[in-house]
């Protein structure tokens, strides 16, 4: 009997991808290269091998889901939300912390906005997973940066022709309010925003399979925010997932968190391997 195999792609998207010239499209007005806003080293050798494994193994995917960080130019942690307490801009890569906030260090450029903003603070320290980072804008909805790894895209095309299925797409970020680096829940959820909470049809859907393969960018960030979520809520069917570790990299600087996530997530019975291993379980189960 076929077994169900879900592959499971976080946030294969361009601005993500540390894209080689070819890859760039022109802006159609100034005549430049568009550029990826948050590129990870090594993420579109990723996504050529993932592309790769989708081609070589189509028939013995038995489901593909596709996650898509999707935010507004607002956005908490976009530098257009903040200002410093001098007026001067904030930079990508910036800390912030309501400790910082409530000493005037940083502001929100919105003055009405401080009180959301330090209760948010106040709940993402609390709850010990991150503190809030400033990021380049990235992933801005309806842009290119938005879009798709084209391989990728590609490649699950090919998968949806020949299966007679359809990918799943689940949009997440686009409350202005929260950090949403797992796909499965923001980092901090809110009551009038079912988006934020957790997700437990898609997680449902996922413990339905016999195994699920994780590819995805960033594993400091997004791949291990939405693997802890999901290995929580399996508890010892944690095993059922394996991280596809060559289809996988960090946000430069991130290392040790990653290298951090693969000991945890090992030590809870999830499998580390790499695309050339997983090929023959995906055609093995294409007969």
């Amino acid at each position: 009997m076929k077994r169900h195999l879900h592959l499971l792609i976080i946030d294969p998207q361009n601005d993500f991808c540390d894209l080689p010239p070819a890859y760039l499209p022109v802006h159609p007005v100034t005549g430049a290269a568009r550029a990826p806003a948050l590129p990870v080293p090594g993420a579109h050798a990723d996504m050529q091998r993932l592309a790769s494994l989708i081609n070589r193994g189509r028939d013995g995917i038995t489901a593909i889901s596709v996650t898509l960080d999707s935010h507004h130019r607002f956005d908490i942690a976009h530098p257009t939300f903040w200002t410093a307490g001098d007026g001067q801009p904030v930079t990508p890569f910036t800390e912030i912390t309501a400790a910082q906030v409530r000493a005037g260090q940083y502001l929100p450029r919105d003055a009405a906005g401080l009180g959301r903003a330090l209760n948010y603070l106040d709940r993402l320290e609390a709850a010990g997973r991150y503190k809030l980072m400033v990021w380049p804008v990235h992933c801005e909805i309806g842009s290119w940066g938005n879009n798709v790894h084209d391989d990728v895209r590609t490649a699950y095309n090919a998968w949806e022709d020949s299966q007679h299925k359809m990918v799943t797409k689940l949009a997440k970020g686009s409350n202005p309010w929260t950090e949403h680096y797992s796909a499965v829940m923001a980092e901090v959820p809110y009551d009038d925003d079912t988006a934020t909470q957790f997700n437990t049809a898609f997680v449902a859907a996922l413990a339905a399979a016999d195994t699920i393969y994780v590819a995805g960018e960033a594993g400091s960030h997004c791949v291990k925010a939405t693997v802890e979520h999901i290995a929580d809520h399996f508890g010892t069917d944690a095993a059922k997932l394996v991280l596809v570790t060559d289809c996988i990299s960090p946000v430069a600087g991130f290392d040790a968190q990653y290298q951090a996530f693969l000991q945890a997530m090992a030590a809870r019975g999830v499998r580390l391997m790499q695309s050339g291993d997983v090929l023959p379980e995906l055609l093995a189960n294409a007969s």
